[in-house]
């Protein structure tokens, strides 16, 4: 008795030295994105003056600089610390872990920030400069007088949301291969089910998407039927009877 209480008391000294090890590496991190935040700042505005020519952006408030590099400290933080904190949880879990167990969720930590940073890149390298033209195209064009003068807060709040948007969307393929692997989905299930999981993704796609143009929302929607149909592929097939 008294030495599973000793067991169980050193997990959670155990547990609270990895937990402050991530908080050390997040402010670590932090005071990197600190020194890099211009450049982040400059490398997600890069899509909208690379089809705007001379445009200049808003600053609003007098201390919309400090706030956004913070911000942007804090996500590149936050960005820098997610790897490390699933290594930290895989070290911690793992050695309960049986050898099946380990197989599947092993794979998970490096596919899924794999494929948060494949959907990012897609919003940022095809999505973006697409979208960014056609709406400076339409403000440019507008029937009466307007300078285009988007607030810099504004406009990377929506970049970012996009970006996390995407990056969490394309999860897609492993969510739906977790789940044929565990037995919960069928590779026949998801064939069936075709046609209501094209209509439910462009349904998501709608909502999510946080313009109303049907352009960005199909720039997700049909990343996302392509990573189901993917999905299915990789899926196990049923022993037929």
């Amino acid at each position: 008795m008294n030495e599973a209480k000793m067991t169980l008391l050193q997990h959670f000294v155990e547990l609270r030295r990895r937990l402050i090890w991530c908080l050390v590496w997040f402010i670590g991190a932090f005071c990197v994105g600190w020194v890099l935040a211009p450049y982040i700042q400059e490398f997600l505005t890069q899509p909208l003056l690379s089809v705007w020519g001379e445009g200049k952006m808003l600053y609003t408030n007098i201390t919309d600089g400090l706030f956004i590099q913070f911000d942007l400290a804090t996500l590149f933080g936050i960005f820098a610390t997610v790897p490390f904190l699933l290594w930290q949880i895989w070290a911690f879990i793992a050695p309960a872990l049986h050898k099946p167990e380990k197989k599947l969720i092993a794979p998970i930590l490096i596919l899924s920030p794999a494929l948060f940073l494949l959907g990012a890149a897609f919003a940022y390298y095809f999505m973006f400069p697409v979208a960014f033209g056609f709406f400076v195209e339409m403000n440019q064009t507008a029937p009466v007088p307007a300078a285009f003068m988007p607030v810099v807060s504004n406009y990377l709040n929506f970049v970012i949301n996009l970006l996390k948007i995407f990056g969490l969307a394309f999860q897609l393929p492993l969510v739906l291969v977790l789940l044929n692997k565990i037995g919960i989905l069928s590779r026949a299930a998801a064939v069936k089910s075709r046609r209501y999981t094209i209509v439910i993704i462009f349904i998501i796609a709608a909502i999510a998407t946080p313009t109303t143009d049907v352009f960005s929302q199909l720039m997700l929607a049909l990343p996302l039927w392509a990573l189901f149909e993917i999905s299915v592929l990789f899926m196990k097939k049923e022993k037929k009877a």
